[in-house]
């Protein structure tokens, strides 16, 4: 692979080259038994490799079966995934893989705290850097995670369009609560093509943008704007919203934005 010789050329250790190739080869069998293209995969495809990485049982060391089933440690997971999103980057560059999908491995963080010895900049535009989307972290005592299987059982008891709108959108995007409740409709770009819109991303899409001013209070915690690819699912459940929206006379009162007329289907 490519990959690898590019590796082996950058004078890496051939322990280095020996994890990611095992790790690479690991990724491409488990896209190909589930039939997910490895070049496009989803926010969701990435977040179950994760949780796979964790729960699968790995091999015997010997002939003889463990005692105990033995399982990576999330630690090593994140160190999986964080090969498997150089690859994308790497592939992204020769045009094997398309930006959209480069654009969900990463999002801004805003840094409260310095590292030693960094200027912040005159305007604090240090602060924001690149982090990692999807990763495991280490879970506070008592609380526990919700599957995406869980989630969809909770979409489909929701007695509201507009639940069920947000429990996808969250589940798909990744979005914090605040970023989500923060949207507004110019925020929704749900067309193939945003143009007309004054938007040069392609396919449906959101922006997230921290406003201040929002009247529910809901604030993105990054200062910095960013968007995030859509499924074609979540448009639709956007679009049943609207519908039951348009059925509350008072919607329109408690909107103080304007509506697009392109982003009403």
């Amino acid at each position: 692979m490519d990959y690898l010789d590019g590796l082996r050329a950058a004078d890496a250790s051939v322990n280095t080259e020996r994890n990611y190739a095992s790790r690479i080869a690991l990724y491409l069998s488990y896209t190909e038994a589930l039939g997910i293209d490895w070049t496009r995969p989803s926010l969701q495809n990435l977040s179950g490799y994760l949780r796979w990485l964790v729960n699968e049982p790995l091999p015997s060391r010997g002939q003889r079966p463990d005692p105990e089933p033995r399982h990576r440690r999330p630690g090593t997971a994140n160190a999986h995934l964080g090969t498997v999103c150089e690859l994308l980057r790497w592939s992204a560059l020769r045009g094997l893989v398309p930006d959209t999908v480069i654009n969900i491995l990463a999002q801004p963080k805003y840094l409260v705290y310095l590292p030693e010895g960094l200027d912040p900049g005159k305007d604090g535009q240090n602060r924001t850097v690149r982090a990692k989307a999807i990763k495991f972290s280490v879970a506070v005592p008592g609380f526990e995670w919700l599957t995406y299987e869980d989630v969809g059982q909770m979409i489909a008891v929701a007695r509201h369009a507009r639940d069920r709108f947000l429990l996808d959108l969250l589940r798909e995007t990744g979005i914090r609560i605040g970023e989500a409740l923060g949207l507004r409709r110019e925020d929704m770009h749900l067309l193939p093509n945003s143009t007309m819109l004054g938007c040069k991303i392609p396919g449906p899409h959101i922006h997230i943008v921290r406003r201040p001013t929002n009247t529910n209070r809901a604030l993105a915690k990054s200062r910095q704007p960013r968007w995030i690819p859509i499924a074609a699912d979540t448009v639709n459940f956007y679009t049943d919203y609207q519908y039951e929206r348009d059925e509350v006379p008072q919607a329109p009162l408690c909107q103080p934005w304007v509506r697009h007329p392109a982003l009403s289907g």
